[in-house]
C-alpha cells in the first residue's frame, strides 16, 4: 500500500521534479492538467495528499480554497505550488499545510514532502478501514440488547450485519472486543446509513479515552503491515 496524491498541474518540469521525490517516498502521483477534471476527481475519490499549482493554472487558488468543503478530501494535506502572484501568508490562509515556490529544486521538494509524511500518514490511518468478522452487542434506547457482526473497521466507525432494522440517525450502545485483544470497548454512535437488508454503517460519536487508545493502536499495528518499510516509521510516530 502506497500512499496517494493528486498533482492538479500542467507544468511539466514540476512534474518532473515531483514525480520521482514523491515515488521515492512511496507516494503515487496522479495527475491532472485541468481544473474543472481535478475538482471532479477531488469530488469521487479520496487523497493523502493534494498539490495545487497555483499561480500558473487558472482556476487553481478558486480550487484550493474549496479544497476544504469537500467531503472525500476535507482534511487531506493540501500544497501549494506558488509562482510569484500569491504570498506564502495567503496560501496558509486558504488551506494549503504546506507551501512549494517554483521554480522548484528536488532537494526542496525532497525537503517539504519528508516534513509532510508525518501528516499523510497520519491523515492515511484517519480514514483506513480494516476487514475484521467480530461480534459486536448493541442496545437501541428502549430496546433490548442485540447481536450484530462487524465486517470492517475505522478509527470513525464500523459496518455491520445485524437481523432486522436499525433508523438512519439513531443513536447506539456499542460494545466489542477487537480481534486479537482481551479488552472489551464500550462506545457510542450513530446510524449513518442502513440498507434495508442488514447492511448497516455506524459513526461513532462518543467514545471513552481508553476506547480510543486501543482503537487507535490496534488500527495503526495493522495499518503498520500494509503500508511500505519507508513509511512505517512515520506511522509510528502518530
Amino acid at each position: 500500500m502506497t500512499l496517494e496524491s493528486l498533482l492538479i498541474s500542467k507544468d511539466a518540469a514540476l512534474l518532473g521534479v515531483l514525480r520521482p521525490t514523491l515515488e521515492k517516498l512511496s507516494v503515487s502521483v496522479e495527475v491532472c492538467a485541468a481544473i474543472k477534471t481535478g475538482a471532479e476527481m477531488l469530488q469521487k475519490r479520496k487523497f493523502d495528499a493534494v498539490i495545487v499549482d497555483c499561480d500558473d493554472l487558472p482556476g487553481g487558488i478558486e480550487l484550493l480554497t474549496s479544497l476544504r468543503d469537500t467531503q472525500s478530501n476535507g482534511s487531506s494535506v493540501a500544497f501549494a505550488v506558488l509562482n510569484g502572484a500569491t504570498t506564502t501568508q495567503e496560501a496558509f490562509k486558504i488551506g494549503a499545510n504546506f507551501v512549494l515556490q517554483k521554480p522548484l529544486s528536488p532537494l526542496n521538494a525532497n525537503r517539504c514532502f519528508n516534513a509532510a509524511l508525518n501528516f499523510m500518514v497520519r491523515e492515511r490511518r484517519r480514514y483506513f478501514r480494516h476487514p475484521v468478522e467480530m461480534a459486536v452487542r448493541l442496545n437501541v434506547p428502549e430496546g433490548a440488547e442485540t447481536k450484530a457482526t462487524a465486517t470492517d473497521l475505522s478509527e470513525g466507525g464500523m459496518a455491520m450485519r445485524i437481523a432486522g432494522r436499525l433508523p438512519k440517525g439513531v443513536i447506539i450502545h456499542l460494545r466489542f472486543t477487537l480481534p486479537g485483544s482481551k479488552t472489551a470497548l464500550d462506545l457510542s454512535g450513530n446510524v449513518a446509513w442502513a440498507d434495508g437488508s442488514g447492511n448497516v454503517g455506524v459513526r461513532f460519536v462518543e467514545v471513552p479515552q481508553s476506547s480510543q487508545y486501543q482503537l487507535e493502536k490496534w488500527l495503526t499495528d495493522r495499518l503498520q503491515d500494509e503500508l511500505p518499510v519507508q513509511l512505517q516509521p512515520h506511522l509510528k510516530t502518530q
